[in-house]
């Protein structure tokens, strides 16, 4: 189920569209007794302003020192981060569910944060009715990128997929595998 480093460290990297991992992540945090780390709070400042690159890049491998016993990270954040988290984890997971899954879920947690019944996306950030149906909002980039990120993520598994000895494995929400993903670790946890 998971890779790890072969000594009970595991540290997760939780790739794919907005909105789909942070329930895989607060799990796994939850199950392996291990940090989960929304790239989102890190890299948005107050009032949606952006953390510039050296300073994520900073942040991401102070929280990588603090936590030596592993951690999870969702998000990537390539462009500002390169290659720092999947060059250090154990373990890479892409959540690929359909659009038509997500999107119903991320448009639900949006009406909630809208409403003050969830929390922002990062602190400080708040979203407005008016923007988060405009191009500037977090709808509009969730549907316009979709097919961006799924193109990304088949790249990086041609290249690092378990079964070409790699670390990165691709769930498909669509057929079950998170369900039947999910069971796993759970039966691994119950045989420490």
């Amino acid at each position: 189920p998971l890779l790890g480093d072969g000594h009970g460290i595991y540290r997760i990297q939780l790739v794919g569209n907005c909105g789909a991992l942070s329930t895989l992540g607060a799990y796994l945090s939850s199950k392996l007794n291990i940090p989960h780390i929304a790239l989102d709070t890190i890299f948005w400042k107050p009032e949606w302003q952006e953390t510039p690159d050296d300073e994520l890049r900073a942040k991401v491998g102070a929280l990588m020192a603090q936590n030596p016993r592993g951690w999870i990270f969702d998000g990537s954040y390539s462009k500002s981060l390169g290659t720092t988290i999947p060059d250090n984890a154990t373990d890479i997971i892409w959540l690929n569910p359909p659009l038509r899954f997500y999107l119903p879920r991320h448009l639900w947690r949006t009406l909630l944060r809208l409403l003050g019944m969830h929390p922002a996306c990062a602190e400080g950030c708040i979203e407005t009715w008016g923007e988060v149906f405009s191009r500037k909002g977090i709808v509009w980039y969730c549907v316009t990128r979709h097919t961006t990120t799924k193109t990304r993520y088949m790249e990086w598994l041609s290249r690092m997929s378990i079964e070409n000895g790699g670390k990165m494995r691709h769930l498909d929400e669509s057929c079950g595998d998170m369900a039947k993903w999910k069971a796993q670790p759970e039966k691994l946890l119950r045989q420490r």
